[in-house]
């Protein structure tokens, strides 16, 4: 594997997984409200893309602008499994050994919170306390959930990958008529 991919692909690894923890750290430390928040919720994931455009740009560059579809694919992906990572352990160990009742309070508000949109859309109210139930049952900061939610994050990495290193990846010589 080129080193500068590796490089790169590790260096924003650390910023991606640094940038989460230090959302939830302020989301944690401001008002467990906060993880509810959808505004929270669109400028992590503006904040997210952008870092992810700085890095392919960056690698490109360092590539001598000559960025092929696999390498940019791959130093997204890198960088992303490796932010998703610290970002799911440092939840697993602040809500599960550091302070465990946060995770009930963040569940709490979680419950309020979905009951307040599901009556705003109108739903019946049968499904309104058969997802409360279900939500109330769920630990989302278990070992298990959050091994989920990674799994799940890297396949949407893996999505977001590939539409970024399509957007950034060098023309062919072929195709510019050369």
């Amino acid at each position: 594997m080129n080193e500068i991919i590796k490089k790169n692909g590790v260096s924003f690894g650390l910023i991606f997984g640094l940038f989460s923890v230090l959302l939830t750290t302020t989301l944690y430390l401001v008002d467990l409200e906060l993880f509810t928040s959808s505004w929270i919720g669109i400028i992590s994931v503006i904040i997210s893309i952008s870092i992810g455009v700085v890095l392919i740009t960056k690698t490109k560059k360092q590539l001598n602008n000559v960025l092929t579809f696999k390498e940019g694919f791959t130093v997204y992906f890198i960088a992303a499994a490796i932010g998703s990572t610290i970002s799911t352990l440092f939840n697993y160990i602040l809500f599960n050994f550091v302070d465990p009742g946060a995770k009930e309070t963040i569940k709490e508000i979680t419950l309020k919170y979905t009951s307040d949109m599901m009556a705003k859309f109108g739903a019946p109210a049968d499904a309104v306390n058969e997802t409360m139930k279900k939500l109330a049952e769920t630990d989302n900061f278990s070992l298990g959930n959050l091994a989920m939610g990674l799994a799940f994050s890297l396949v949407f990495s893996a999505l977001f990958g590939l539409i970024l290193a399509a957007i950034f990846k060098s023309k062919s010589p072929s195709s510019q008529g050369l």
